[in-house]
């Protein structure tokens, strides 16, 4: 527990993170007892400012969370007419057709939205039932009860200065403590990884494996606009460098979702994903849809890609983990958010029967098997050997093999068993003496653009007078070790330009990290060679603002 001296507020269940795991778990609480305590805490400045998704929501979850939300004005407007999938080459494409591929794999009543405005209506629903919710309140430490278990955490701290001293006006935060803490961060969530390693969560499952998505929102010609198509690739331009592909959903007011995801297993230092993405935009398919439109929007997360293999357990001394805190993400139908409001319904209903028989802070016992064996396995399990067969054979041999496997497990069965992944993302990372750098084009400022260009698309704005978020375990690591054997990846995988090594005539190398333009995405923490890098939350309301994202 912090030496600083905090006030604290008790509650029956404290939610960290106002995604769709965290706020249907609140939900689902309130609706079962409303007499519970529920507070959520959200370190963006608003619910949904931090939210970045696809998103082809599978409305599975809120189905069975609320189940007139049609009625209720769910901001679900645009549902899926039309399914494409392309093998891109440099000039051309090749559709790849959809009824071999099983039934898991269709989008037929499933929705294009907006999860950042999902989360707001939901935020909207937990309210009405009298859940606490707090934006702009980032969770910066754990609070541990007598016997080790968690019993709260650290909220709203302030004024800290650049050196990480209290500043004059310095606010210390409260801590808010629970009968049972939930964790929703999201995709390696600060809170969730100490979590994990404190209690070995992590000790009987595969590695977790990743992805870098970057997605832009884009104003486009009425007559070229599709509401309900839905548009993934793979290939060009990634070719043998990196696995990925990338998504173009159409969803209403001549608005269409641009995105690539870039598998941050690749074992070329020189890979640049975000120049990759701003390539394959000048794919003549999409360079024809862009042209004449604007650019409204940018932004990035990573994607938990593990999978079932790579699930830890759910279940820690005085809370649970929720959706991409796990890492719930069903890779080849690229959807992850029906599962975080699973996990959310399924960690409430645990927490609920904990609290009616007067239990606190002991292991929930029955959430991690609920979703072991119930909707989130049968989503999870069939397609478990899709990504280590791309990882580790390549992307025609996920397809077909992918394909095989998929469609075996239907009949409930796997001739492959359940693959490894092997290496983590950053062991994946080779020296870049055994590669050759890759030339990129330069982006021409309309179809395309610069980093810093479209982080101001996100909206982000860091105090600048607080510690960087972003720490080094060894400040020499940098450039000793990570510039002279892996040429400074990190200059190259962050999406928004916050690493560059500055390289002066005469003097040696320094490596600066300009935290303010960080949109929260995690890479650094994930693909950096060393495990140098280590993100953790700024103060409360800092970070990206998106919109309609």
């Amino acid at each position: 527990m912090s030496q600083i001296e905090r006030e604290a507020m008790e509650y029956d269940v404290v939610i960290v993170g106002a995604g769709p795991a965290g706020i249907s778990s609140a939900i689902r609480l309130k609706q079962i007892n409303p007499d519970l305590s529920v507070v959520v805490l959200e370190k963006g400045s608003e619910v949904g400012a931090h939210i970045l998704s696809g998103a082809v929501l599978d409305p599975i979850g809120l189905d069975k969370l609320i189940p007139d939300w049609k009625d209720k004005g769910a901001p679900l407007d645009v549902a899926v007419k039309d399914d494409n999938f392309f093998m891109l080459g440099e000039a051309g494409k090749i559709r790849i057709p959809l009824w071999p591929m099983p039934p898991l794999m269709k989008n037929h009543g499933n929705y294009i939205v907006s999860m950042g405005n999902v989360c707001r209506w939901l935020a909207e629903q937990a309210e009405a039932l009298e859940v606490e919710i707090f934006p702009g309140m980032s969770c910066s430490e754990l609070v541990y009860g007598e016997n080790g278990e968690v019993k709260g955490v650290v909220a709203g701290e302030f004024g800290k200065n650049p050196d990480g001293t209290p500043g004059d006006g310095y606010e210390p935060g409260m801590e808010l403590h629970g009968k049972y803490v939930l964790l929703g961060e999201g995709v390696r969530g600060s809170l969730s990884k100490q979590v994990i390693a404190k209690y070995a969560l992590d000790a009987d499952c595969d590695v977790q494996k990743y992805g870098l998505g970057m997605k832009e929102l884009w104003e486009i010609d009425p007559a070229k606009h599709k509401p309900g198509t839905v548009t993934h690739t793979m290939g060009w331009p990634l070719g043998s460098n990196a696995g990925g592909g990338s998504f173009i959903y159409h969803l209403d007011n001549n608005q269409v979702y641009v995105g690539f995801v870039v598998h941050l297993g690749y074992e070329n230092p020189y890979v640049n994903p975000y120049l990759s993405f701003q390539q394959f935009k000048h794919h003549p398919m999409v360079k024809e849809l862009l042209e004449g439109g604007k650019r409204v929007a940018y932004g990035a997360r990573a994607i938990s890609e593990g999978g079932w293999q790579s699930l830890p357990k759910l279940e820690f001394p005085g809370g649970a983990l929720l959706g991409c805190s796990a890492g719930m993400v069903n890779v080849p139908r690229i959807k992850g958010n029906h599962n975080a409001m699973l996990s959310g319904i399924a960690a409430a209903e645990a927490v609920a029967v904990a609290l009616s028989e007067d239990r606190s802070g002991d292991l929930l016992n029955g959430y991690d098997a609920l979703v072991r064996t119930g909707e989130i396995a049968k989503d999870l399990k069939p397609v478990r050997n899709v990504k280590p067969l791309w990882s580790k054979h390549g992307l025609m041999a996920s397809l077909v093999g992918g394909g095989v496997d998929m469609w075996t497990n239907t009949f409930g069965f796997s001739l492959m068993g359940t693959m490894k992944h092997g290496k983590t993302d950053a062991e994946a990372t080779g020296d870049a003496a055994n590669h050759k750098p890759i030339d990129y084009p330069k982006p021409d400022g309309t179809i395309s653009f610069d980093r810093l260009t479209n982080v101001a698309f996100s909206f982000t704005n860091h105090e600048e007078q607080q510690p960087a978020h972003l720490t080094l375990k060894d400040a020499s690591v940098p450039v000793d070790v990570n510039l002279p054997k892996y040429a400074g990846p990190s200059q190259r995988y962050c999406p928004a330009g916050v690493y560059e090594f500055v390289e002066e005539e005469g003097k040696d190398a320094r490596f600066v990290i300009n935290f303010q333009n960080c949109v929260h995405c995690k890479t650094c923490d994930i693909k950096d060679p060393s495990q140098n890098i280590v993100w953790t939350v700024p103060q409360g309301g800092d970070g990206p603002n998106y919109p309609n994202m």
